[in-house]
């Protein structure tokens, strides 16, 4: 490993730059050193920089052969380590499906690996190593790690307080594991419950309630020297199709971009915010061009740089999903996201041929160096800020000292605990008494883990009853039912005081709803918990208690197990209102409800 006296040499003095102060004069002798750090870089280089790829293995150089093979397909490379070396990256991005992320330990290694790839190239720079560790439902690094609720649950509770202690606590975690840029907060206002890809992966309905506690985890991410980075601008949050997967069409007019969906992305600017992701979706009233946001000089540089006076890094989402490559190649994709305003070009589908565009384009004129100069230095701005260029490295005891220790799991309990939101208790059904509903069923949906770390939850529940008194049996029954399935519930029923039955995504067809209607007609109190969106109780009206978790990892499983038995009062908030499900222009349950005892 190279030693803190050869990095420092080999950034020619930007530490020492950063000492002088944080005045003007200061920053303009900062930006004078990085601007010599460009200077010396080669083409290639430099388009290396604005870069941020995947790569394959738990391990910088020593992959398994089944990430070997798959680097040698997708990059012609063995290792993660040749691929830095291979493209000059300016970043690696993390993923579960990648092997990235087994355990805190490898991830610092890991880490360690690839940054001494990268220094140890002739003009070596620090990487920007980065994930989507968003919390709730969108996960890349596991337990033992601190998992938190996702955005929906915190704004189900409302504490911007804890919002900042999320940041603050989570960013701690990933800076000891060598991850310095995190791809959240989402700052999408979610007003479409048909939202297949952002739902409670947002704060909620209300903007200004989304800003404020945008601009809260912004604050805590980034007092943990962890770049924060809100997304998807212009705003994803009310559009019925996933960009992943198709090319999202947002009708609003310009009145309504202002109004619903630009207060969360001017929060965080005004918070300081490192980052900001683009979307790939079509906003005809800010750009009639047929272009999405990533790709749309209007949006990017018109309204986000000129309009929001935002001068941080700008970094495109996956360039590997449809919404961006629907109307042009991907070779034309990052050399247009460039001409945009963008800065980071993440993930391409086929690195090669982007990052020879973008060569290309520079060479043929389309691009000039000039303003890959602007880029790079926005790239290099922000590792110096992160102290990168001076501790580019993480230790072993850093890890043991900061990442899922028991005050911060404890931390994550508590604030938790404010998110649990009571939809419905008729009778009061609950909390549930021990003594006249102690032997208790738990079925429902199992959905995957986020991190491959957590569940299933219908395990989870029961057990985390079982430890507050009550005798808890799980029986999986799955996101669709069968009707064995279903029979085989039923009977379980006949032997339980009580039944609580998880519910994930329930649709008008849903076999989830037989299988609720079923156990509801055997007499025996039945509990409801949404373990994912929480309109699911527009279909199961005639359900006597209902809660919402707004996901199903561990943390907020174990809080709905603490409502249920009494443990704790149900204290969140609807962040988002709940429509009737035959009238949706009709609100069941309003912004804001939530019962307690």
């Amino acid at each position: 490993m190279p030693s803190r006296r050869t990095v420092l040499a080999a950034t020619a003095g930007v530490t020492a730059a950063l000492a002088i102060g944080t005045d003007a004069q200061a920053a303009r002798h900062h930006d004078k050193k990085l601007r010599a750090l460009i200077a010396r870089m080669t083409l290639e280089e430099k388009v290396g920089q604005l870069f941020v790829s995947r790569a394959y293995g738990h391990s910088a150089t020593a992959p398994d052969q089944a990430d070997i093979d798959a680097n040698r397909t997708e990059f012609g490379v063995d290792t993660a380590a040749d691929l830095v070396a291979k493209y000059h990256l300016g970043g690696v991005i993390y993923f579960t499906w990648a092997h990235n992320t087994r355990d805190p330990q490898q991830i610092a290694s890991l880490s360690n690996g690839l940054q001494r790839a990268s220094l140890g190239k002739p003009r070596g720079l620090p990487l920007l190593i980065s994930t989507d560790q968003e919390h709730g439902i969108v996960a890349r690094v596991g337990k033992p790690a601190t998992l938190f609720p996702g955005a929906m649950a915190i704004g189900a509770g409302g504490s911007r307080r804890d919002a900042r202690e999320l940041g603050r606590i989570a960013g701690k975690e990933l800076r000891a594991m060598g991850i310095r840029q995190d791809y959240t907060p989402v700052a999408d206002v979610n007003v479409n419950p048909a939202n297949p890809v952002i739902g409670v992966r947002s704060f909620g309905a209300d903007p200004q309630a989304v800003a404020g506690l945008v601009a809260a985890e912004v604050t805590g991410y980034q007092a943990s020297a962890v770049a924060a980075t809100a997304k998807h601008f212009p705003g994803h949050g009310d559009t019925a199709v996933d960009s992943h997967y198709g090319f999202p069409v947002i009708t609003h007019t310009r009145e309504q971009w202002e109004t619903l969906d630009a207060a969360p992305f001017r929060a965080a600017v005004a918070a300081g915010i490192d980052s900001i992701m683009t979307a790939h979706i079509l906003v005809p009233a800010l750009d009639d061009s047929g272009d999405p946001a990533t790709l749309s000089h209007p949006i990017v540089t018109g309204i986000l740089r000129d309009e929001l006076g935002y001068d941080g890094l700008v970094v495109t989402d996956s360039l590997g999903m449809a919404g961006v490559r629907q109307k042009y190649g991907d070779d034309r994709v990052p050399v247009l996201a460039l001409k945009a305003g963008v800065d980071i070009l993440l993930n391409p589908p086929t690195l090669d041929l982007a990052w020879n565009a973008v060569v290309a384009a520079v060479r043929g004129g389309e691009l000039t160096e000039e303003r890959l100069d602007e880029s790079i230095l926005r790239v290099l701005r922000l590792k110096a800020k992160l102290d990168l260029f001076d501790e580019p490295y993480v230790s072993r005891s850093g890890v043991d000292r900061s990442v899922g220790t028991k005050a911060h799991l404890a931390a994550a309990d508590s604030l938790t605990n404010r998110t649990t939101t009571l939809l419905v208790n008729e009778g009061g059904l609950l909390p549930l008494d021990r003594d006249t509903h102690g032997n208790l069923l738990v079925v429902g949906a199992d959905p995957a883990s986020p991190s491959g770390s957590t569940g299933p939850p219908t395990t989870v529940l029961a057990a985390a009853l079982t430890e507050l008194g009550f005798t808890a049996t799980a029986l999986s029954t799955g996101t669709a039912p069968s009707a064995a399935t279903i029979e085989r519930a039923v009977t379980a029923a006949g032997s339980a005081d009580a039944v609580v039955v998880a519910t994930y995504n329930v649709s008008a067809d849903s076999s989830q709803r037989t299988l609720v209607n079923r156990l509801l007609a055997t007499g025996r109190p039945v509990v409801a918990v949404a373990v994912r969106n929480p309109y699911d109780i527009a279909q199961l009206l005639d359900v006597k208690a209902y809660l919402a978790t707004y996901s199903w990892t561990d943390v907020e499983v174990r809080a709905a197990a603490r409502v249920i038995a009494g443990k704790v009062r149900p204290r969140g908030k609807l962040p988002v209102p709940v429509q009737e499900a035959d009238e949706p222009e009709k609100v069941l349950y309003p912004l804001g409800h939530g019962l307690s005892y």
